[in-house]
């Protein structure tokens, strides 16, 4: 639990709350407290989902620019990996993560949505990276995820150019999942996030890391690890349950063995 990012639970469900008025600006400091909190809930066995808000005004405008603009570049080299840390750590959490998306979701802010395996946003969020504004381009894993999650051509126009993309046209080229209303963004992503609260955790950890990993690899090296990863979860109470109850007609218990 860090001053400006904190970790409430409920029912099988994290929820990551970025908190430093006025914007969620991400600097050093709330940076390294979003890592710890990322770690934090991947290891919490009672913890199955996680959703990542900024609160009903903003989800995070971007990086501290008035910290970065004092660092020269040996600061900026020395600090740029932990500036990936707290986005690395988030897409290492081993369970659905959700992002719930209302006001503003830039640069660095965006790229913490990047790093969620799904995006709910409210109608009237807008998301970019506009770092090139700055002289400057995405140094939190924009430029590689951005590109895998909406194509390079698209990833390159949104980049070059800075601008900020509409819900709407985010939804259209893949950047968010799903648009709701204002007012019901953290419900929407809450409630998503809770339907893998009695879920296979093993299997969600193994699925999300099969497709993860599989986009990092050629073909061949991918069906390896979905092969591996299936092979494993034989190995699992819960499989065992699944498998059973399917037999039985029944609804299965899942317990996270």
């Amino acid at each position: 639990m860090g001053e400006f990012v904190r970790v409430e639970k409920a029912d099988g469900v994290a929820t990551i709350r970025l908190d430093r008025p006025k914007m969620n600006a991400l600097d050093r400091r709330m940076q390294a407290e979003l890592a710890a909190c990322a770690r934090q809930v991947d290891a919490d066995p009672e913890v199955r989902a996680v959703v990542l808000y900024g609160g009903e005004r903003v989800f995070a405008a971007g990086a501290d620019v008035k910290e970065m603009a004092e660092m020269s570049y040996a600061d900026m080299s020395a600090h740029s990996e932990a500036l990936q840390d707290c986005c690395v750590a988030i897409t290492r959490i081993g369970k659905p993560v959700v992002a719930a998306i209302t006001g503003y979701a830039l640069g660095g802010g965006c790229e913490v949505a990047l790093s969620a395996d799904v995006r709910i946003a409210g109608e009237s969020a807008r998301l970019g990276q506009p770092e090139i504004l700055l002289g400057i381009i995405p140094g939190a894993g924009g430029t590689q995820r951005l590109s895998r999650l909406v194509g390079p051509a698209r990833a390159k126009d949104l980049i070059f150019t800075g601008r900020q993309v509409t819900a709407e046209e985010a939804l259209r080229i893949g950047l968010v999942d799903r648009v709701v209303p204002d007012g019901d963004v953290y419900a929407e992503a809450l409630a998503y996030a809770s339907a893998f609260a009695q879920g296979p955790a093993l299997a969600l950890r193994a699925a999300k890391q099969a497709v993860d990993r599989g986009l990092e690899v050629d073909l061949e090296s991918g069906l390896e690890i979905e092969r591996l990863q299936f092979s494993a979860l034989f190995a699992t109470e819960d499989a065992r349950a699944g498998m059973r109850a399917f037999a039985e007609r029944s609804k299965a218990t899942f317990t996270g063995r």
